[in-house]
């Protein structure tokens, strides 16, 4: 294989959005980690390095981060990544809103088979992203995303990893192909979108709902709703960086460093102390993908 570490993709800037990073929070007072990020996605004035992105990070109490890929490309960037450095995790996998064209494609089971080999190496913690996108998927598109969903199922079972789930206008389908193919045993909802009766089902299954900057958006009270209602040792937080900036830095780039921000929402959302709060997270994250490294 090809070496990856040159590999990164630009997001799409189309002049409008403000591009300054947000200046840095106030470090939390027990490290947390950023459970699903896309670092190899450059944005910014003037877009950060990994090791960049780490340093910021630590510096303000996120010690690790979980790097997520979508693609062929991008999952083998995530697992050189966390076997580089050993504050980063990689989950691996065929985005659903891929899949379709990797069928189109007739690659689809090559595709499958990459994540299958990149899962077996030991810092590749996850599989994921994954699962099913009605929104920005057309229906035609639908079979290859629900094949290329119940595969992902079986590898993150095989390899005994954790699994995150893409789930955008698909609850009841995602819910449905869980519990028909058999959830793995560390099943995560990536960047939380549902509503409190879905945590429900969830927390009754033991799945983790993992909250993202969006939770923060005057028009999400839904996803407050939902984090109120939420074991809280099923809790986990990330960025989705550098995309969901949480308030008040809403479009500007997201990166690990702003984990904090949404973390001391939270807590306010809850009425709970933030020490204790970061102290869940961070158990919370451990039990899901196993430690870090030094």
């Amino acid at each position: 294989m090809t070496d990856p570490s040159g590999y990164v993709r630009e997001r799409h800037n189309d002049g409008k959005r403000d591009v300054r990073w947000p200046e840095a929070p106030a470090p939390l007072p027990v490290p947390v980690y950023d459970n699903h990020a896309h670092l190899e996605i450059a944005d910014g004035d003037e877009p950060l390095s990994l090791e960049a992105q780490l340093q910021r990070a630590d510096e303000v109490g996120v010690i690790g981060v979980v790097q997520a890929g979508g693609d062929i490309d991008s999952s083998r960037w995530s697992a050189w990544a966390a076997a580089s450095h050993p504050r980063v995790l990689a989950a691996v996998a065929i985005h659903p809103n891929e899949a379709p064209a990797y069928e189109q494609a007739g690659r689809l089971d090559e595709a499958i088979a990459v994540i299958d080999e990149l899962a077996a190496q030991p810092r590749v913690r996850a599989i994921g992203e994954t699962g099913l996108d009605f929104f920005r998927t057309e229906p035609d598109g639908f079979a290859a995303q629900a094949r290329s969903f119940e595969a992902h199922i079986e590898l993150a079972k095989k390899h005994d990893v954790a699994m995150q789930i893409h789930d955008r206008d698909a609850h009841d389908a995602v819910l449905e192909t869980l519990e028909r193919v058999g959830a793995p045993e560390r099943t995560v909802f990536h960047c939380f979108s549902g509503d409190a009766a879905m945590v429900e089902i969830a927390a009754e299954r033991g799945y983790y709902l993992s909250f993202a900057g969006n939770v923060t958006f005057k028009n999400a009270q839904n996803l407050r709703d939902a984090l109120k209602v939420t074991p809280r040792e099923r809790i986990l937080v990330e960025t989705d960086a550098p995309f969901l900036t949480p308030i008040p830095h809403r479009g500007r780039p997201n990166a690990p460093y702003l984990v904090p921000v949404t973390v001391r929402f939270m807590a306010v959302e809850l009425e709970v102390e933030l020490d204790e709060l970061c102290a869940q997270l961070a158990a919370n994250t451990l039990e899901v993908y196993g430690a870090f490294g030094d």
